[in-house]
């Protein structure tokens, strides 16, 4: 289970770096934190998987809400245009979001059983 919350941390850190250059260059500090911030947890996630579950899903669920509030990210969505913008906002956004939500909270059960398993 940790293998897959690491696969997809490195996915969506792929799809950031190359959303990055095709963001809104007034937002690159902000987006460059961000990958910044997964690649951390993707480090912390190969050591110490039981502290990034919880910080995988609170930042997942900031990038699902920010993206859904944002009007230019719905837009384009939206549109499709620019079609490689909208490709990489709805994978990195939300599929690949929920996707590491849902690992980490199966991640986060499987090794609740271990511990409880391995306490009897």
């Amino acid at each position: 289970m940790i293998k897959n919350v690491v696969a997809v941390l490195i996915a969506i850190s792929v799809i950031g770096m190359l959303g990055i250059p095709l963001g809104d260059p007034k937002f690159l500090a902000v987006a460059v934190a961000l990958e910044a911030s997964y690649i951390a947890l993707t480090m912390l996630s190969i050591k110490k998987v039981q502290y990034a579950l919880i910080p995988n899903i609170m930042i997942a669920d900031i990038v699902i809400a920010g993206n859904t509030f944002s009007p230019t990210h719905v837009g384009i969505m939206l549109a499709l245009n620019p079609i490689y913008n909208a490709i990489i906002l709805i994978i990195g956004g939300y599929i690949l979001q929920v996707l590491l939500i849902v690992t980490s909270i199966l991640t986060y059960k499987s090794m609740k059983q271990v511990a409880i398993r391995d306490s009897t």
